[in-house]
C-alpha cells in the first residue's frame, strides 16, 4: 500500500462517522446518509492532496450532496426492494431522546438550505464566515437563513428555543 492510501485510509476512518452523522442531520435517512458520504469521499480521492482544509472541504461536500439528494425527484432516486436496514443503535446519556427526535423531525419541515445552514452553525459549531464558505454563499445569507431557520423551528416547536436551550 503506497503512503497516498495509507494517509487517506486514516483520513476516512478519522472521519467517516461524522461526515455520515452529519449527512444524517442534512437528509433525514441513515441509508441516504451512508450514500451521500460514501459517494463524496469517493469523489475526494482524486483530489485530496489538492486541497488545503479536507475536514471542512469534506464537510461541504456531504452537506451539499445530502441536499442535492433531497431535491432529487422521486421517479429518479433509487429504490430498495427489500426490508430497510435498521438504524445504528447510539446509546444516549443525556435521557432526552424524546426531545432530540422532536428536534430532528422539526428539523426536517424546515427547508433544506435553511436546515443546511443551521445544521453546520449550531451541530458542527461552524461561525457564520465558515458557514458561508461551505455553502458558497454570501455572510449575509448565512445570517438570514439563521434567522429564518430558528423562526421556523419555533413555529414547528412552539416553544422558546432560547429557553429550551438553558434548561437542558
Amino acid at each position: 500500500m503506497s503512503d497516498r492510501e495509507a494517509e487517506y485510509r486514516e483520513f476516512v476512518a478519522a472521519q467517516l462517522e461524522p461526515l455520515r452523522g452529519l449527512a444524517y442531520l442534512a437528509c433525514g435517512d441513515w441509508q441516504t446518509a451512508e450514500d451521500v458520504t460514501l459517494t463524496v469521499l469517493a469523489r475526494l480521492y482524486a483530489k485530496w492532496h489538492r486541497i488545503d482544509n479536507l475536514p471542512a472541504y469534506a464537510r461541504a461536500a456531504v452537506v451539499r450532496a445530502a441536499i442535492d439528494e433531497t431535491r432529487r425527484p422521486w421517479w429518479r432516486r433509487e429504490r430498495w426492494g427489500g426490508a430497510p436496514l435498521p438504524e445504528p443503535v447510539v446509546p444516549d446519556q443525556t435521557g432526552a431522546v424524546h426531545d432530540r427526535l422532536e428536534l430532528h423531525r422539526a428539523l426536517l419541515r424546515v427547508p433544506p438550505r435553511h436546515r443546511a445552514v443551521l445544521v453546520l452553525r449550531y451541530l458542527e459549531g461552524l461561525s457564520v464566515q465558515q458557514t458561508a464558505a461551505a455553502l458558497r454563499c454570501p455572510e449575509g445569507t448565512v445570517k438570514v437563513y439563521t434567522a429564518r431557520g430558528l423562526d421556523t423551528l419555533r413555529r414547528i416547536l412552539g416553544v422558546d428555543l432560547e429557553e429550551r436551550h438553558a434548561a437542558v
